[in-house]
């Protein structure tokens, strides 16, 4: 069963249409990663499944309901999106903004509830931050503040969890540490993960479903096996790439790479 599903979109800014007819399945339960070049519809897709942007034609079903069709408090108590960059306010504490995550299911203006502080308890405390409660996020080591973000969206207690470029600025051991994290909580809690990545190879080890976009339209798609082949990232990126198993891992890694001219991809 899918747990988001793109029939026939069209996605565009302005008079620019970036993404045309596109039909994609995010697998339920899963963690499923787009991998592809800058500027290949990625961050456009994902946004317009989490309808942060409209698509001009199409539908997006979320749990088979028609996304257009829920309110935006209904969307955002079965899906979290945590986009590219995000910036807290200055001053704002980790437990401040995780707390926000229960917005879409307070009623009105009134104070948190008592579950509403367990669930905020809970996500710092998976997410390794109940000590860091008090403390502002702008003072947090880059891995630190991915993680409150994560930790907020994981508040709303949704069963979809989007997220665009995650590990973006960030070192090798927090970059690890985030994917760590979002694979712990497919596994422990079921939730179904979309994410897009750059770097091929931690797409590889934590995803378990692949999906290669070039100009706005699947390339190909299916395990990380079937993806991380020479043929087909030749294809995504232009280059010829060596591609051997992870012995560490069991999954495949790019080992190494030569650029290919356009003619021959």
């Amino acid at each position: 069963m899918d747990a988001l599903k793109a029939d026939a979109l069209n996605i565009g800014y302005r008079e620019e249409l970036i993404v045309k007819e596109l039909y994609m399945s995010i697998p339920k339960g899963k963690i499923t990663v787009m991998i592809g070049a800058n500027g290949c519809g990625k961050s456009t897709i994902l946004k317009a499944l989490g309808r942060i942007l409209q698509p001009r034609k199409g539908t997006v079903y979320l749990n088979g309901a028609d996304i257009h069709r829920l309110s935006t408090q209904e969307v955002a108590k079965r899906m979290a999106i945590l986009p590219q960059s995000v910036q807290a306010p200055e001053g704002l504490t980790v437990g401040d903004l995780v707390s926000y995550g229960r917005y879409p299911h307070k009623k009105g203006f009134g104070a948190l509830s008592a579950e509403d502080h367990e669930i905020v308890d809970w996500a710092l405390g998976i997410t390794n931050l109940s000590d860091l409660a008090c403390v502002p996020v702008d003072t947090l080591s880059g891995g630190q503040r991915q993680r409150a973000w994560i930790a907020m969206a994981i508040a709303q207690k949704t069963d979809v969890i989007l997220l665009d470029e995650p590990t973006t600025y960030l070192d090798l051991s927090y970059q690890l540490e985030v994917l760590e994290l979002l694979k712990h909580l497919n596994e422990a809690n079921g939730y179904t993960i979309a994410v897009v990545l750059h770097d091929i190879n931690l797409a590889a080890r934590h995803a378990d479903y692949m999906i290669a976009i070039k100009n706005g339209r699947i390339l190909e798609e299916g395990t990380p096996e079937e993806i991380m082949t020479r043929e087909v990232l030749m294809k995504t990126y232009q280059i010829d790439a060596q591609i051997v198993m992870d012995q560490r891992t069991g999954r495949p890694i790019c080992l190494s790479y030569d650029l290919v001219k356009t003619e021959e991809v």
